[in-house]
């Protein structure tokens, strides 16, 4: 699996250690992840919580990310505009059992922490648990055990409504603010991991006319 990093401005200074503490946890699991930063406050290409939701979107709708971990302040605005946009399902993740039953329950692509609020002492650890239950064997298997044939039809009737309510992602890009669009793709490694991950050349196409 493909897990892609992205933090906004406010809290790209915790980058660095978001970064490492999910290495850890999913690499020996086989999974690889692409720092899509910001990495520092000063980076040159700042990101505000709308721009990780549409950078999200094209990550996860041209299949250059299988999954997407960001998050802001407080968690709840970047999960807000993850969910704006077709293909992203994204959770709001606190501690360990929200990252589990999100997993199993949502089967989502996408969560969204919270990298101000309660992140106190002890927070690289909360950060650890979460994402070990959150990559803890195949997602969407159900919690509780007796729940799993509803949850599971629930989450496919999901899928579909979405696929009604949301227009397709390459019109989303054509429609969308240029300018805004241009600072959410801007990154020091966007090219680099983007093109050679995306499976959409459609989208791959009309990023790099916008890039030039």
């Amino acid at each position: 699996m493909k897990i892609a990093l992205i933090n906004e401005n406010s809290q790209a200074a915790k980058n660095s250690m978001i970064y490492e503490t999910l290495k850890k946890v999913v690499e020996p699991k086989g999974h690889e992840v692409f720092n899509y930063g910001m990495y520092s406050a000063e980076d040159e290409a700042q990101l505000t919580y709308v721009q990780n939701g549409i950078l999200t979107a094209i990550l996860l709708n041209s299949g250059a990310a299988d999954y997407v971990i960001t998050g802001c302040g407080t968690g709840e605005g970047a999960m807000l505009a993850c969910n704006s946009f077709p293909g992203v399902l994204c959770g709001h993740v606190v501690d360990p059992s929200d990252a589990y039953m999100f997993a199993q329950i949502n089967d989502g692509n996408a969560i969204s922490l919270p990298f101000a609020k309660g992140f106190g002492w002890g927070a690289e650890l909360n950060l650890e648990y979460i994402f070990e239950k959150l990559f803890e064997g195949r997602s969407g298997q159900g919690y509780p055990k007796d729940r799993v044939i509803p949850e599971q039809r629930n989450k496919k009737i999901l899928d579909e409504v979405k696929k009604v309510t949301h227009t397709d992602m390459l019109t989303i890009l054509q429609r969308i603010d240029q300018d805004l669009l241009r600072g959410a793709v801007g990154g020091a490694k966007f090219k680099e991991y983007f093109y050679e991950n995306c499976k959409n050349d459609e989208i791959k196409e009309y990023i790099k006319n916008l890039l030039g």
